[in-house]
């Protein structure tokens, strides 16, 4: 099985990586094995073009790059839910995350 890889982007790319944690405690919680990481928007193309990720997904502070990478990348990119990343719901957001990728 191969590890999933998700790419959270956020502002500065602070915020997401308490998410990161609670998604990985998830995602072994439910026998899962996925490869998550945070970088900031400013980073995002070279973390994408050196990680690979499956999906990419979006904290809503940076919503407003969602079409630009929409249309630039053939993988699933998302917003997280506002309150699910308010919540910092790591449960939800990599429930949705792995429903996205299929």
């Amino acid at each position: 099985m191969t590890t999933k890889k998700i790419m959270l982007v956020c502002s500065a790319g602070m915020s997401t990586s308490l998410l990161v944690k609670k998604m990985q405690e998830s995602a072994v919680a439910i026998g899962e094995e996925v490869s998550i990481f945070a970088t900031s928007a400013s980073d995002a193309q070279n973390k994408l073009d050196s990680e690979h990720p499956n999906i990419l997904m979006l904290g809503p502070q940076v919503k407003y790059l969602l079409s630009d990478f929409q249309r630039r990348l053939t993988i699933p990119v998302e917003v997280i839910n506002m309150q699910d990343y308010g919540l910092m719901n790591g449960k939800n957001v990599l429930t949705q995350a792995l429903k996205d990728i299929g």
